[in-house]
């Protein structure tokens, strides 16, 4: 066999290796994508209420696991994450509020997962996480504004005023409340279990 045909051989040797090796790291990632969907889903079962004058916003910390996947594999996976925990959950028990519910809760962690997730990724530390998780925050919680306002009329039929007089008493402090208490467990957690994610 001439010199040439053994390079080539080994050649083809290498990029069969190379697709068996990212054949073996999509089917690990999605194991572990999997997993984080299980804990979100059991997660979304464990709510209660944190503020007396709105007992119908419930905190729930099915997010936590949401965010974990858009810093361990990026936000497009953290938002995969979150519409197929999001769904399995409506199957099995369906949302309290129906399918009113389920939309708040799918802008509310998108826009969460997606601005900490980029901002993350464009640097990998606990300093970027730290930013990242309070953009975050922010933006879902400025985002939830105008998500009510338009939402809830529509599907609830409450009136726009209503909905108005909601903002500074009920609205705006149970989502900065969720934020801080999601952020704060992702920052706490992530890096004891990021080797595990990564591994």
């Amino acid at each position: 066999m001439s010199e040439k045909a053994v390079s080539s051989n080994q050649a083809k040797q290498v990029v069969a290796d190379n697709i068996e090796k990212q054949k073996s790291s999509n089917t690990v990632k999605l194991s572990k994508m999997g997993l984080l969907i299980a804990v979100s889903v059991i997660l979304s079962f464990i709510h209660f209420p944190i503020l007396p004058s709105a007992p119908f916003l419930e905190l729930e910390i099915s997010d936590v696991p949401i965010l974990i996947s858009g810093f361990a594999f990026g936000p497009i996976s953290g938002l995969v994450v979150g519409a197929i925990s999001i769904f399995l959950h409506d199957i099995m028990v369906g949302p309290a509020s129906g399918l009113y519910g389920s939309i708040m809760h799918v802008i509310a962690a998108f826009v969460f997962v997606l601005v900490s997730g980029l901002i993350y990724k464009h640097k990998k530390s606990r300093k970027s996480a730290l930013i990242g998780l309070i953009a975050g925050g922010l933006s879902m919680t400025l985002v939830m504004i105008p998500a009510n306002l338009i939402v809830t009329p529509l599907f609830l039929g409450a009136p726009r005023a209503a909905v108005q007089a909601m903002i500074l008493p009920a609205i705006l402090p149970f989502n900065l409340i969720k934020a801080v208490v999601d952020a704060v467990i992702v920052f706490v957690i992530y890096k004891r279990i990021s080797p595990f994610l990564h591994r």
